[in-house]
């Protein structure tokens, strides 16, 4: 079974192997959402019960209906559930976060992401999307905020900032779809875990070239070169939920 591990100083405890369902996922669809409603939602299931209890999804991947399907059948408070905005204005944000709890069909989503920031000064340009989530979280319906970071200096403030609870950061030892070279990723996550936060990566297996030659390696240097609580991986068979729980159940995660 995968590891249980806290969540930085969140409150929330997620499983190692992080099961996301936005594999290729823009435009209201992913790899996973193909699965279908049915496909995808016992999936979640199967993954539940090989101890996968924290699942990532987005307003872009299509995945709501889908996760939803299998929250009703295990019980919510044995899920961590993630989704992600890309609104930025405050009234769009919480419409979103509204919109979000009736496709998922709970009364709180435990972690919302400001999604794919971009610019070194998003405490700025983002200011008002922050309140509005902050204020989701005052009134109890996420449980804990954060951000999802496509570029360098975006994610050197999201690491320097108080605000977010949680970081979503690319990593893989190849350096493909990254922030920066793996190096200086790993010390700005280094960075977030001291503050306390939550960080899970993501692009384990890399975006663009394939490191899933060697998915070992690629899980490996994750799991024992970095100080990430959790990794997010996009799996659609059985197959590939048993295969990425022994590879990681076999790493030592060097926050364990």
């Amino acid at each position: 079974m995968i590891e249980q591990v806290e969540f930085g100083a969140t409150g929330l405890h997620v499983s190692q192997l992080c099961f996301g369902t936005g594999t290729n996922g823009w435009n209201g669809r992913s790899e996973q959402s193909d699965l279908g409603i049915d496909g995808l939602s016992s999936l979640l299931l199967y993954a539940h019960s090989q101890g996968i209890t924290f699942w990532d999804s987005a307003d872009q991947y299509g995945t709501h209906p889908h996760i939803a399907r299998a929250l009703q059948q295990v019980d919510r408070s044995s899920v961590v559930v993630t989704t992600k905005t890309n609104s930025r204005k405050p009234n769009e944000v919480r419409a979103d976060v509204e919109r979000f709890l009736r496709e998922l069909k709970t009364d709180y989503i435990d972690i919302v992401l400001l999604h794919c920031l971009t610019s070194a000064d998003w405490e700025e340009t983002a200011a008002d999307a922050m309140d509005s989530l902050s204020r989701c979280k005052e009134e109890g319906m996420i449980r804990a905020v954060g951000t999802s970071c496509h570029d360098l200096g975006a994610l050197r403030a999201s690491a320097s900032s108080s605000w977010p609870d949680v970081n979503l950061v690319r990593i893989n030892y190849a350096g493909d779809a990254m922030c920066g070279e793996p190096d200086r990723v790993r010390q700005l996550i280094d960075q977030m875990v001291m503050s306390g936060k939550g960080v899970y990566g993501m692009k384990v297996v890399g975006g663009g070239s394939d490191l899933t030659r060697d998915p070992a390696r690629a899980i490996r240097f994750v799991a024992e070169q970095t100080v990430v609580h959790a990794m997010v991986m996009g799996m659609s068979s059985r197959e590939q939920v048993d295969e990425n729980s022994g590879l990681v159940e076999h790493s030592t995660m060097a926050t364990a």
